[in-house]
């Protein structure tokens, strides 16, 4: 979602950050990790579970600006504790720089696409994604967001639009696709068009969809706590979520997805979105900013305590892409004062960083393509044939 702000705005706001203005409102709910050392590594087990954490717009520059105004300058984020790190190139088969559709598409499915598709190719064709692939192997799946299920990056990862922009056709795949468990907002493109705050065109109600498909429909944070599978569909909000009370936190949605989806015999595969990083820095909001990250930062701690418990479980942290262009040019070395820099409202062509924890996180180490990711976590879990074709574009007329 971007956003076009007058050229004073951005100048403004970091003429106020350089002066101490744009702390955290409120960082009480961030809690650091306890033990600062690096996890171990773990050899030898078998993965049976992927925990895939994206920050969306989330680069290096956001990241320590969160761990300076969150756990502090010699403080350390959950994420920082992950022993193997690396960068992904981001760039889209159409652009240098990718916006969330096409980024989501690579990471789901192994494939560059065009800018705005869904798990679609350049010429249209219909792409396998991961989420698919280990579905068909009889693993349970999982998708959390902050923004709408239906968004671009939770979209990719079950659906196949020809745009971003269709997503009362995306949430409809959602649940033809079978997605076991969906937690976020949304709530809007799911209820006929005669209902209030509908964003539909026509009179389908998904939520009689969802529930004949073995959905239990919840919307409150409570119903969440209380919610039993192994089919939930949880829409908080009716298009993004407000990140606040009284709708669960990005942690919350995470620990109670994870024990959904534990159930199964066969596994998980679970994609969590911290969303609004990404509209944070589209604004130039440094405050924001902070807080969606540490808040992200929170889920990757439960994704993390799960997986030191579990030891067959890969939890993998990165970014679509960068937004903002944001640089930290100054500052006091304890970090009370920090001086900021915003070189775009948009997205650029940074390469972001990635973090893995867990068997088989080696893979992933060092300098990688997005559309390298599903494929590591194909090979991890032994799925053959990935990337693949599922289903090609009709013919142009004459061909």
């Amino acid at each position: 979602m971007l956003h076009c702000r007058k050229l004073f705005i951005p100048l403004l706001i970091a003429l106020l950050t350089a002066a101490g203005w744009a702390l955290p409102a409120d960082s009480s709910f961030y809690q650091p990790p306890a033990d600062q050392s690096q996890l171990p590594i773990i050899k030898g087990n078998k993965v049976k579970n992927i925990i895939f954490l994206i920050g969306d717009g989330m680069s290096i520059s956001t990241v320590s600006y969160a761990r300076i105004k969150g756990p502090g300058v010699a403080g350390a984020l959950h994420m920082d504790r992950m022993p193997i790190a690396g960068f992904i190139r981001t760039s889209s088969a159409d652009h240098l720089v990718t916006d969330s559709a096409a980024a989501s598409s690579a990471m789901a499915c192994g494939i560059k696409t065009n800018n705005g598709r869904i798990s679609r190719t350049p010429n249209g064709d219909m792409p396998l994604s991961i989420m698919a692939a280990a579905k068909a192997r009889g693993m349970a799946t999982g998708l959390v967001a902050t923004s709408s299920v239906t968004h671009a990056t939770p979209a990719g990862f079950g659906a196949h639009t020809m745009s971003r922009k269709e997503q009362p056709l995306i949430a409809e795949h959602l649940l033809l696709n079978g997605i076991d468990v969906m937690l976020g907002g949304g709530y809007s493109f799911f209820i006929p068009k005669s209902e209030t705050g509908s964003r539909r065109a026509d009179e389908r109600n998904l939520l009689d969809l969802a529930r004949t498909k073995n959905y239990a429909v919840i919307r409150t944070r409570e119903e969440l706590m209380a919610a039993r599978g192994p089919r939930v569909l949880g829409l908080f909000a009716d298009e993004g979520m407000q990140t606040m009370r009284p709708e669960p936190t990005i942690a919350e949605m995470t620990a109670r997805a994870i024990d959904l989806l534990k159930e199964s015999k066969k596994g998980f595969i679970v994609m969590i979105e911290g969303s609004q990083i990404d509209w944070a820095n589209h604004d130039h909001n440094a405050e924001n900013s902070v807080r969606q990250t540490l808040d992200f930062d929170m889920a990757v701690a439960e994704a993390l305590k799960f997986a030191q418990k579990d030891k067959h479980t890969l939890v993998v942290v990165t970014a679509d892409h960068e937004t903002g262009g944001l640089s930290i040019n100054g500052g006091n070395v304890d970090g009370s004062e920090v001086e900021l820099h915003w070189s775009t409202d948009g997205h650029s062509g940074a390469t972001v960083p990635l973090y893995a924890y867990g068997p088989g996180a080696k893979l992933l180490s060092g300098f990688h393509e997005n559309t390298d990711i599903p494929k590591a976590f194909s090979r991890l879990l032994k799925i053959e044939n990935f990337p693949a074709i599922i289903e090609k574009a009709p013919a142009e007329p004459g061909q």
